[in-house]
């Protein structure tokens, strides 16, 4: 019997250490993430990029600024796997957002850059999504410090072994 109805507990359908999906942290992020990626769907969608292309055309607009990035370490800085990184940068080529030059010290590599149209919509579209993360973790903005400190610890603890 439960304290609160006086009920006898129905047995769980699942074998499940939660009460229900509502206790799981695993639902619960995937809820959370799907609402959250629906908001920067609709935010990116004026700029003409899905969430994956903006990922890619931001890490390139920030850290091309201060080193000469492939492909593969494009990659590795954004954590989006290689094969959805290539055709990704091939689509924001397509788009005249980012250009493929001569590798500076690799003859074999190609450097990848933003162009100037690039940056300027990387500019554009950073503002919207960071106005949709401050409304959608408004419910939140007081623990916002310690919600980034778990976020950066969970993805430390599940990075893909080398």
């Amino acid at each position: 019997m439960t304290a609160r109805s006086g009920r006898r507990a129905a047995a769980s359908p699942l074998p499940t250490r939660h009460r229900g999906p509502g206790d799981s942290p695993g639902f619960l992020l995937w809820k959370i993430s799907n609402a959250w990626q629906r908001r920067q769907r609709a935010a990116l969608q004026p700029f003409g990029l899905t969430h994956s292309q903006f990922v890619i055309l931001a890490t390139v607009t920030w850290f091309g600024a201060s080193e000469t990035l492939t492909q593969a370490r494009i990659a590795e800085i954004s954590g989006v796997d290689p094969m959805t990184t290539s055709q990704i940068v091939r689509a924001l080529e397509a788009a005249a957002l980012l250009e493929r030059r001569d590798h500076p010290e690799d003859p074999r590599a190609n450097a990848i850059a933003v162009t100037e149209a690039g940056r300027d919509r990387a500019r554009r579209a950073l503002v919207a999504v960071e106005e949709t993360d401050a409304a959608f973790f408004a419910p939140v903005a007081s623990s916002a410090a310690r919600l980034v400190q778990i976020f950066q610890a969970l993805a430390a603890g599940n990075e893909p072994r080398k």
